[in-house]
């Protein structure tokens, strides 16, 4: 069976300890390859590969370090339908989901490109008598990212073409699940010129992986995954000295208004809950409904195109592409079948079941139907906690008041949206919501690559978001020159502070 290896110094290695986990795929149930298990020794290599290629990558001109970049771009591209399919392969989801993943990382990409304006610092001429000032954004050094399953690609991309672009180097540790893509990307940075050891993949266990957050030679760590572990790695890490982007859970709300254009929102919710098969942090997966009337209506529209949902393998041969496909294993598809369970314990009123669902020609597939509770209220667990699957709750409340109350009294804030024709609410909404990436009548508010990423409350550990300006904050340091060049000697000591002007 094909195994996975690991990317250092520039090439491929499977682990000296000989231990590997399978690599399933979602839609077949069977594993298709396995992923090398690496030792606590091997990760320590991969950051000290990384800690020696530093000085030289540093050392090379931003514009220089764009143009290996812009090659990187266009082997994206080049390269699209064997990526898509490996990340179909190992995460489950849609082909043109898959797609839709690459672009936005490859967004990423094209903002990284422009790194020699986004660096260029601010210069002031004769700040004082014979004074200027100036300041330089400088690389950190060796920097770690820890990624999750849900975006095998794009998660990936929020990181290291920003690091890469700023001078520095960069050791990724991509889930077991969804290994392939990071070792392919890894190949074609190599192609486009990367130097060896500038950007290295390391699979490896959890207990090993603590070193990407604890040696002194790594100097920041972006992580995207649960909240517990955010914050753990949030604390580890800063008490070591690192920087530290930590992006945790979400449960995302969309406020809809009694004025909202209801077939366009029930569309919107449709993609927003379904999309990806609820696997993603920004997914849709409460809507809080004003008034019973609109929550009928809601409801009555839902239901049948719930029921028409597209469900089955991510790559097909002819006929129209599913619309939703598997959930990433077969323990993740079990969790989320245990919450529906709970949302019946708990009294929600399941509308449409998603339990027991059958895929013909898939038997051993980790499918899921889609889902429907109404009737669903904040004490319930269903509602507190991020279900991570193809499953949409309706809360019913009387007013707008009300309804902003519930969005910000839960205790994630990563995304959340508003559907309504009114201006005067939509305006409300966006200065008074408590999340980070708001939508005004648009269900996934995902923010392009020249902005940043992020969430408030428990979404989010650490003062920076991921990509955009905020992403070359991260990945620099801010040095700040006061230069004069006198015609003589200075012949008076001054101990008083000094002051210019």
């Amino acid at each position: 069976m094909n195994i996975v290896g690991n990317f250092i110094g520039g090439k491929t290695s499977v682990s000296t300890s000989n231990q590997t986990l399978p690599v399933y795929n979602p839609a077949t149930g069977k594993a298709d390859r396995e992923v090398t298990q690496s030792t606590g020794e091997e990760v320590l290599a991969a950051i000290e590969t990384a800690h020696q290629a530093f000085p030289a990558w540093a050392a090379t001109t931003p514009l220089r370090r764009a143009r290996i970049l812009f090659n990187f771009k266009a082997l994206l591209e080049q390269h699209r339908d064997e990526l898509a399919e490996l990340i179909v392969s190992e995460h489950g989801k849609v082909y043109s989901d898959a797609l839709g993943e690459l672009t936005r990382g490859l967004e990423v990409v094209e903002f990284a490109c422009g790194i020699p304006h986004l660096i260029k610092g601010e210069y002031s001429p004769d700040v004082g008598s014979g004074v200027d000032s100036f300041s330089m954004q400088q690389p950190l050094g060796v920097v770690a990212g820890i990624t999750p399953f849900n975006f095998p690609a794009m998660v990936p991309m929020w990181m290291f073409p920003i690091a890469l672009a700023c001078g520095n180097t960069f050791v990724l540790k991509p889930p077991a699940l969804v290994p392939s893509a990071s070792v392919r990307m890894a190949e074609l940075l190599k192609e486009a010129g990367l130097p060896d050891g500038v950007f290295n993949v390391v699979h490896c266990a959890n207990e090993h992986a603590e070193q990407l957050y604890t040696d002194p030679r790594v100097q920041a760590v972006s992580f995207v995954g649960s909240s517990t572990v955010a914050e753990y790695i949030y604390k580890t890490a800063s008490a070591h000295g690192k920087r530290v982007q930590a992006f945790g859970a979400a449960k995302n709300h969309a406020i809809i208004m009694p004025d909202a254009d209801l077939d366009a929102t029930v569309n919107a919710l449709m993609g927003g809950a379904f999309g990806s098969a609820g696997e993603r942090c920004m997914a849709l997966p409460i809507a809080v409904v004003v008034g019973d009337s609109t929550a009928d209506k809601l409801v009555e529209k839902l239901k049948p195109l719930i029921a028409q949902l597209r469900v089955g393998p991510g790559l097909q041969q002819g006929g129209e592409e599913n619309e939703m496909g598997p959930l990433v294993s077969s323990d993740h598809q079990k969790k989320v079948l245990g919450y529906i369970d709970k949302g019946v314990e708990e009294g929600a009123t399941l509308v449409a079941d998603g339990r027991n669902y059958k895929v013909p020609g898939a038997p051993d597939g980790y499918f899921v139907g889609g889902t429907l509770f109404d009737h669903v209220t904040p004490e319930m667990v269903i509602y507190r906690e991020e279900i991570f699957g193809p499953v949409l709750g309706i809360v019913r409340v009387p007013d707008y008041q009300t309804a902003i109350e519930t969005v910000n009294g839960h205790e994630y804030g990563n995304g959340s949206a508003i559907f309504t024709s009114n201006g005067r609410y939509a305006r409300e909404f966006v200065s008074s919501v408590q999340a980070g990436m708001v939508g005004v009548n648009v269900p996934v508010p995902v923010p392009m690559a020249f902005h940043s990423f992020g969430g408030w409350k428990r979404s989010v550990f650490g003062a920076l978001n991921v990509h955009g300006n905020d992403g070359v904050r991260f990945y620099t340091r801010m040095k700040t020159v006061t230069a004069r060049w006198p015609t003589g000697q200075q012949t008076v000591s001054e101990y008083s502070m000094p002051t210019l002007g």
